[in-house]
Parts: structure tokens; C-alpha cells; sequence
């Protein structure tokens, strides 16, 4: 049984002249030809076309695809471990890729455009995006979460360095603070508690003094914001909390 040159085509998802070219070439001759000289196809010369597209597929030039079609040294065995290899070298290739395009979308779903191994440098083992999906299904409707994915969408690895080291030399200063024994609702740590506002502000959203009461307020309330902010130093957590409604009040709000 043979087949035309369109009816190769449309098996393949070549075009005509594709195999006009590989014919040309010497790269695949129709087995059979009409009266009229028209190509036909034989099963042989699909078998050939198949070995041709796959190398083809894994970027081998057609000069190389020849080659290694046409060397009587390699057997057929020898051919399909080769084909067998190079097909697990793609498999893993396309694994990789799969999983930075993977981390792509993850980190733009939480407007941090940086690949992993940056978010590592940035962020160290406080993975950013642990909470992603509990912090949209609690304020993914509200203007403050819309505002600050907007802005973090935006900022490049150096605005999160910065970021960064600007709430840890905060963290610094705070910890010094509880230290010397400072109340949470004196000057120095209601002044503190500003920062920590301004800090939000600038930086995700703007954080109103109402907002900021209601932030202190789960900073006690969650066990999780208490164990990040007790790590700078042992209660700093709830004296935060206290400094920021401190704080609040003093502003009026």
C-alpha cells in the first residue's frame, strides 16, 4: 500500500513541500512513483519520515538527521537507545522548564517578579509565598490587598533588598528598645509604631491608624505574626501591639 504526497502531509503535519524538499535532498524519496510521476509513499518511507520528524524535533539538522538515518555502522537497536536517551535528556529538559515557568506564575500571582533563587536571597526561608492563598481568600476583596499586589508587581530584587533591610534595621531598633526596658506606651515606642505604619504605607498600601490598630490586634491574635515578631526578640509581639494603638491615639484615631 502507498500513499500520495497530500496524504503523507496530513498523517505527518508536514507540509507538501516540506517533503518535496526532503525528496529533493535525498533525505526521503518516495519508495513508488505513478505513470505520471507523481510521489507515492510506501509504510517503509512513513517508518523513515517518523525517524526523520523526531530528530528533526530535537533540533538536529537535516545534514545530521541523515547521517544518523544512513550510517550502516549503527544498528537498529543502537539507534532506538540513542532515540531513547536523547528522549529522556528532552523529558528532564522540559521538566525544568516546566518548573521555572511553575515558579513564574507563583511569584507573579503574588506580585513578586523575582525567580526563586533571587526570592531566596531576599527572603532567606520566610518563603513569601506560604500564606499566598489564605491572605487572598481573607482580604482579596478589599483595596488595601488590590493596592499592594499592584505595587509589589513592580518592584525589582533591589526594592526587596531594600525592603528588607529597612524592617530589619527597624527590628534592630525595636529589640534594643524592649530591651531597656522602654514602655510600650512611651514616645520612643509610640515613634517606633509610626515608622512601622509609614513603613506599610510606603511600601504596600496605605495603612491608616484605624488599619494599624487592627494589624497590632492580630499580631497577638495570630500565633504565627507573634512567633515572627517574638523572634526579633521574646514579646515583642503584644508591647508592638500595645505601641501601636498607643500610637493610634495619638494620631487622633
Amino acid at each position: 500500500m502507498s500513499y500520495s504526497v497530500g496524504q503523507v502531509a496530513g498523517f505527518a503535519g508536514v507540509t507538501v513541500r516540506t517533503l518535496h524538499h526532503y525528496d529533493e535532498i535525498g533525505l526521503l524519496v518516495p519508495g513508488e512513483r505513478t505513470h505520471a510521476g507523481h510521489r507515492r509513499y510506501t509504510d517503509a518511507d512513513l517508518d523513515r519520515l517518523q525517524q526523520v520528524l523526531f530528530y528533526r524535533e530535537l533540533g538536529f539538522p537535516l545534514d545530521e538527521v541523515a547521517a544518523l538515518l544512513d550510517d550502516p555502522e549503527v544498528d537498529p537497536r543502537a539507534r532506538l537507545r540513542r532515540r531513547h536517551g536523547l528522549l529522556t535528556a528532552r523529558i528532564e529538559r522540559l521538566r525544568q522548564m516546566a518548573a521555572a515557568v511553575e515558579h513564574a506564575m507563583e511569584a507573579r500571582t503574588m506580585g513578586i517578579d523575582l525567580t526563586p533563587r533571587e526570592r531566596f536571597e531576599v527572603f532567606g526561608d520566610q518563603d513569601p509565598e506560604r500564606y499566598r492563598e489564605e491572605a487572598e481568600q481573607r482580604w482579596g476583596g478589599t483595596t488595601e490587598y488590590a493596592e499592594s499586589q499592584r505595587r509589589a508587581a513592580g518592584y525589582t530584587k533591589e526594592d526587596w533588598k531594600r525592603l528588607r533591610a529597612e524592617a530589619d534595621e527597624w527590628g534592630t531598633r525595636y529589640a534594643a528598645l524592649l530591651a531597656a526596658g522602654a514602655p510600650a506606651d512611651g514616645e520612643a515606642a509610640m515613634d517606633l509604631a509610626e515608622e512601622h505604619r509609614r513603613h506599610i504605607s510606603r511600601w504596600f498600601y496605605d495603612c491608616t491608624y484605624a488599619m494599624h490598630r487592627c494589624l497590632g490586634e492580630m499580631y497577638v491574635a495570630d500565633e504565627r505574626f507573634t512567633a515572627h515578631y517574638d523572634a526579633i526578640r521574646p514579646g515583642l509581639a503584644g508591647h508592638l501591639r500595645t505601641a501601636i494603638a498607643a500610637n493610634a491615639d495619638r494620631g487622633g484615631a
